[in-house]
């Protein structure tokens, strides 16, 4: 699992601790949410989940770097559910 962080801008000392302390926050909601909609039979690697954090806009999505397979049948819930209510 990846997090590309957006800032506006170069990122101070102060956006820094905020963007670790929101990526501890998002990783949990993150793994359960693709537990729950991959299913069971998925064996939990992430490496394959690229997420772009917006802080400009304030919200979370899955990145294009992303399989497409995933973002097909994951960008949408992923938005209402994760995307919206990141920070």
């Amino acid at each position: 699992m990846t997090f590309n962080w957006i800032h506006p801008g170069a990122p101070d000392p102060d956006s820094e601790k905020r963007a670790i302390e929101l990526e501890y926050q998002l990783r949990p909601r993150i793994v359960r949410f693709l537990m729950d909609r991959l299913g069971p039979e998925y064996l939990g690697d992430f490496t394959d989940f690229h997420f772009d954090v917006d802080m400009i806009r304030r919200e979370v999505r899955l990145s294009d770097k992303t399989p497409a397979a995933y973002l097909t049948v994951l960008a949408c819930d992923f938005m209402q559910e994760i995307g919206m209510n990141c920070c």
